[in-house]
């Protein structure tokens, strides 16, 4: 691991970067060329048994891993995923359900430009974000759905994503940038929407065991007939990990209940989702302790672990109007229940955190596909949405989980107000626009009962947020997409009221992006994404996360940029080769703290992000994957004087062998090569380390039946 100071005058890397990178998709089509003269040599039957044709493909700006499905989920004429003219990724059902992981936010490693941040401390496992920013917790710019429900706990994190299990998720949709007008809450940098199973006949199972002790039962069955479908899964998993002292048990159940006549006017439904997991929590090393006893953990942190509870449930329902006219609306409540006793060093004493959050709201829209002569399309989509939280936050001083004094009480109140205008306008079979626009209000009330007394929340104003996207295809197979727009992030937990001695009402920091891309899709076997995005933020504010007031810190004004690059390759029937890799920077324009320069980078921000891999086919029954993941390293506080630590490359096999028709072996290898990886962080006085799993083998069998 490099740990090299760096000069925070000296300039930046990457424009320079970014002229080898042109260089090279420049040089591209010629490296690809012998790969076209061997397809367009393959035998008559290999052709024409592809499954997409070139001139059955939409064109537009979304790159697709996996088989494609469609999920029942999916609200009948209202606007998705797909609509939003930016970079949006899918993974489909066979790329997720196939991996053995101990956390859900694992599941978002083979997506394109996706950080993974790990800390692997019990409950709190770590998380996913995009577009230069960090998954710490201070700022969470992604917003988290789960089947279309806002997901995210107050300060942006996602612990609700931990309730999913593999074989219950049909697919994962992430839209990155700043024009998706359909959210504006913690969508700072985009969105991850998570859709689960609905519909179907099935009895599925899936039973693993591997490296660490790890045991993994997962069940799930549907049924559907007379218009009712019935879904539901079950989930258990225990793990004594990597390190000493990290023994967890997570369990969850979720069952989905949907109601469509045969004349399909509409379609309502409830969905509920529950879990639960206990774990204990190995602590952080020293620098020497991490690279001497990778798998060792303090004296200090014997009695640290955690425990939380999980729920939601949602209702649902779709009704179409008329044959050009669709309005949805959903109603949720979430549960969150949190309790974790942490200790980060032997020279301070350890924490009680206790947070409860309880959420409910409703999301409304309307959707009008009217018939326009002179147009090949028209939609516009309005839709209003409202969060409701209530919120309690406290912690404690304690010695081996005896509590010796308080030193937070807080709860508060925390509401969200958003609508939103999109359309999708064609003029011809050449051209979409993606004109939109959204406002957001904030309300709230707060009271600290260590010392009794009570806050407003700071008079953010309607907070405007236009959008605009297109996408232009000359040429079929290639399709030329630019978006702009405005994002927002206000203070979470405390930092969102006006709390003496700050006397001004803050502002919201706005995100101004844009992004122009390129997506090829010449031959039924080819595809490709290059995009180039920057988004600036004029007063960025981050959690101040060990301070016992809830409280904020002033990042400034910053401002990132970077360069995607995705591919996926099918020359031959037996061969799929997929990668993508993303050079970013996220740097401070204007301090917002002291001891930080213009020019330095923002912490836990690694300048690449990469994955990758090869498929192939044996026989018809036998499927060999090797793949692989990683990042650049990384600074860990923003006067950049602490080192870089985090690079790694983790290379995966997977074999795979379908015995019969409804029955599946597998036998993974994640970290094939052993390769010391970590998670870091400066507690400003040294620098601390959770090291990543070691190699691990896990063997499964998976019963797949359909009903």
């Amino acid at each position: 691991m490099k740990t090299h100071n760096h000069n925070p005058a000296k300039s930046s890397h990457f424009p320079e970067k970014l002229k080898r990178v042109v260089i090279l998709l420049m040089a591209w089509p010629l490296l690809l060329a012998p790969l076209s003269e061997a397809a367009d040599n393959e035998p008559e039957e290999a052709a024409s048994s592809r499954k997409k044709a070139k001139e059955d493909k939409k064109e537009n700006s979304v790159f697709e891993l996996g088989a494609i499905t469609v999920n029942a989920d999916t609200v009948a004429g209202a606007l998705g995923s797909r609509d939003i003219l930016t970079s949006v990724d899918v993974l489909h059902a066979d790329k997720i359900q196939d991996q053995n992981v101990q956390n859900a936010h694992e599941l978002f490693r083979r997506l394109p430009g996706v950080q993974i941040t790990q800390f692997n401390q019990g409950t709190t496992s770590g998380k996913l974000s995009f577009r230069g920013f960090n998954g710490e917790g201070n700022i969470n710019a992604v917003k988290l759905l789960i089947d279309g429900i806002p997901s995210n706990t107050n300060d942006g994190n996602m612990p609700f994503l931990e309730s999913l299990f593999s074989q219950d998720i049909d697919s994962i949709e992430v839209v990155r940038g700043t024009n998706d007008a359909r959210y504006g809450l913690h969508a700072i940098a985009g969105s991850a929407n998570v859709l689960t199973q609905t519909g179907g006949n099935y009895a599925n199972s899936r039973l693993s065991y591997g490296s660490f002790d790890s045991l993994d039962v997962q069940a799930g069955a549907g049924y559907e007939t007379s218009g009712l479908s019935q879904n539901y899964a079950v989930g258990y998993r225990e793990t004594s990990g990597f390190r000493d002292h990290s023994d967890s048990d997570k369990k969850s159940f979720s069952g989905k209940w949907f109601y469509t006549p045969d004349s399909e006017k509409y379609r309502v439904g409830l969905s509920a989702r529950w879990s639960e997991q206990d774990a204990l929590e190995p602590g952080y090393l020293s620098l020497s302790q991490s690279r001497a006893t990778p798998t060792a953990s303090n004296a200090f942190n014997a009695t640290d672990q955690g425990n939380r509870q999980l729920g939601q449930v949602s209702t649902h329902l779709d009704v179409n109007l008329r044959d050009d006219l669709f309005w949805s609306t959903r109603g949720y409540i979430n549960t969150y229940d949190d309790k974790r006793f942490v200790t980060f060093s032997a020279n301070v004493s350890q924490q009680e955190r206790i947070t409860e959050e309880v959420q409910y709201g409703g999301i409304i829209s309307l959707t009008y596909r009217p018939q326009i002569n002179g147009l090949e399309d028209f939609s516009v989509e309005g839709g209003l949405d409202v969060q409701q939280q209530d919120n309690k936050s406290a912690r404690f001083l304690t010695r081996n989980q005896f509590r010796t004094s308080q030193t937070r009480d807080q709860i508060f109140s925390f509401q969200n107000y958003g609508g939103y205008l999109q359309a999708v306008i064609q003029p011809n079979r050449w051209l979409r626009l993606t004109p939109g626009v959204r406002v957001d209000q904030i309300e709230g009330d707060f009271r600290n009962r260590l010392n009794n007394t009570r806050a407003d929340i700071n008079d953010y104003d309607t907070i405007w947020q236009p959008k605009f996207g297109a996408v232009i295809t000359p040429v079929d197979g290639y399709s030329l997409y630019g978006n702009w727009g405005r994002t927002f992030q206000v203070g979470v937990g405390a930092a969102s009221f006006l709390i003496p001695p700050r006397v001004t009402d803050l502002s919201p920091s706005i995100n101004e992006g844009w992004e122009v891309g390129l997506k090829l899709a010449p031959t039924d076997w080819l595809e490709s994404r290059i995009a180039y995005w920057q988004q600036v933020a004029s007063g960025e504010v981050g959690r101040d996360l060990n301070n016992p007031n809830n409280d904020s810190i002033n990042v400034g004004a910053t401002d990132r940029q970077g360069v995607d690059i995705q591919f996926k390759v099918n020359p031959f029937e037996t061969v799929d080769l997929w990668g993508s890799f993303s050079l970013q920077e996220a740097v401070i324009k204007v301090p917002g703290t002291a001891g930080v320069r213009v020019g330095n980078e923002v912490d836990h921000v690694p300048n690449y992000v990469f994955s990758g891999g090869v498929d192939y086919r044996v026989t018809p029954k036998f499927k060999a994957s090797l793949w692989t993941t990683g990042q650049g390293d990384y600074f860990l506080e923003q006067t950049n004087s602490t080192g870089r630590f985090g690079e790694h490359a983790l290379l995966n096999l997977n074999l795979d062998y379908q015995v019969t028709k409804q029955i599946n072996v597998q036998l993974q290898a994640r970290n094939l090569t052993d390769t010391f990886w970590e998670y870091a962080w400066f507690d400003g006085t040294q620098t601390l380390h959770s090291p990543g799993d070691g190699i691990a083998f896990y063997g499964a069998a998976s019963l797949k039946f359909d009903l």
